[in-house]
């Protein structure tokens, strides 16, 4: 790509998350998609959140994905506060191991949607945000195809 502002906008809402951002910026690296990374909670730093994400078309940012465990509410946030796509990653830790940052996530009110992957699937958060992407980038979509295509051969 000749311009390496980010496409996509990543925010956590701990850095206990890392190992799922990992796996997130792995799999944009993996198509050559420029990202960045903050931790931003949704309940401790509520001003600065909503301050980035309402800042983050206008960078050049078109996708947004959220990594939030416990409660979740970071996901939606995101999505209260921006038009762009909002992709929520449930966290796996906590004493429900998840499950109660993938209802959190998934019952958005109508209007306000959040597409959400599987608990810790930071990897399926990055493929969404690459097929998005790749409605609008030739480059990312012949990547993406490549991939696909690649995908039978390894099983």
């Amino acid at each position: 790509m000749s311009d390496n502002s980010p496409l996509v906008g990543i925010l956590s809402g701990s850095a206990s998350d890392k190992p799922i951002i990992d796996k997130i910026t792995g799999v944009l690296d993996s198509f050559d998609i420029p990202w960045e990374y903050n931790v931003l909670s949704a309940h401790r730093t509520p001003n600065r959140c909503a301050e980035y994400v309402k800042g983050a078309e206008g960078k050049g940012i078109k996708v947004m994905i959220g990594v939030a465990g416990l409660a979740a509410a970071l996901p939606g946030v995101i999505a209260a506060h921006t038009l762009l796509p909002v992709i929520g990653v449930p966290g796996d830790g906590g004493p429900m191991q998840g499950s109660d940052a993938l209802h959190s996530i998934v019952q958005m009110p109508p209007g306000i949607p959040v597409a959400t992957v599987g608990i810790g699937n930071g990897r399926n958060a990055a493929y969404l945000a690459t097929h998005i992407l790749a409605l609008g980038d030739e480059s990312i979509r012949s990547r993406l195809a490549a991939y696909r295509e690649g995908l039978g051969d390894s099983e």
